[in-house]
């Protein structure tokens, strides 16, 4: 006669196998792929400080550039944001773990940012220097901080999903970035190799929209199947 331990060992060993053999069953899609630029690439523009010479000291060893447009080395685009734009339609709740946005060397870090409709957004002062948080925005509540102590933050919650919410330091005229709000997990900003990856997309037909402030959207439809990796690229050129 089996032991209530034995029963008990056998009765987690079956709920184990079976959470096992369902997340074998869902594997999504993994989508990846880059953002090139078509012509010539354009030099970016030193930062202009003018008479703040305290935000100048602080790259004394290598001057900033304007980054509203960075074509990468390997002639990819910089700072595009890719999402899965129509077709999803699952239930999705936001992610526990904030997304950062600071102000440090008297510049936005990272020139670009996203993050889910509901996510918090937590906005950081690292320079000694006193600098504002001024939001541009349709579909969000606009909104207007100081943060003048080194190592302040602030925490938002953006409920709204929009694209392109523009973010200005007052203090500093030369300082500005963007915040894409999105509806659903499944997007992605390029980096420094111009590349994308978007993860555990569920089996579907989907838009895929790549946004970028200079260089204007583009779509494409794509199918994918569980499991599947399937690479996408983009071409993007001044308008």
């Amino acid at each position: 006669m089996k032991t209530i331990k034995q029963i008990s060992i056998i009765g987690g060993f079956l709920i184990a196998t079976s959470l096992l053999s369902s997340s074998l069953l869902y594997a999504g899609a993994t989508v990846s792929g880059k953002v090139a630029f078509e012509g010539a690439a354009p030099t970016p523009a030193p930062i202009n400080f003018g008479a703040e010479r305290q935000c100048a000291l602080m790259h004394k060893d290598k001057m900033p550039v304007n980054e509203d447009l960075i074509v990468n080395p390997n002639q990819t685009v910089k700072y595009a944001l890719v999402y899965v734009k129509d077709g999803f339609t699952g239930d999705v709740s936001a992610p526990a773990a904030p997304v950062e946005v600071d102000q440090n060397g008297c510049m936005f870090t990272p020139h670009v940012a996203a993050a889910m409709a509901g996510q918090k957004v937590v906005f950081k002062n690292g320079d000694a220097l006193l600098h504002n948080i001024r939001t541009e925005s349709k579909l969000n509540k606009m909104f207007n901080i100081a943060q003048p102590i080194q190592g302040m933050s602030t925490q938002k919650v953006f409920q709204e999903p929009e694209l392109g919410i523009r973010l200005r330091c007052d203090v500093h005229f030369w300082m500005s970035a963007y915040l894409h709000v999105l509806k659903n997990q499944f997007f992605s900003v390029t980096g420094d190799d111009g590349t994308f990856t978007i993860k555990d997309v569920p089996a579907g037909t989907y838009t895929l929209e790549v946004w970028h402030e200079k260089l204007g959207t583009q779509t494409q439809t794509i199918t994918v199947a569980d499991g599947e990796t399937k690479t996408v690229d983009f071409t993007l050129k001044k308008q």
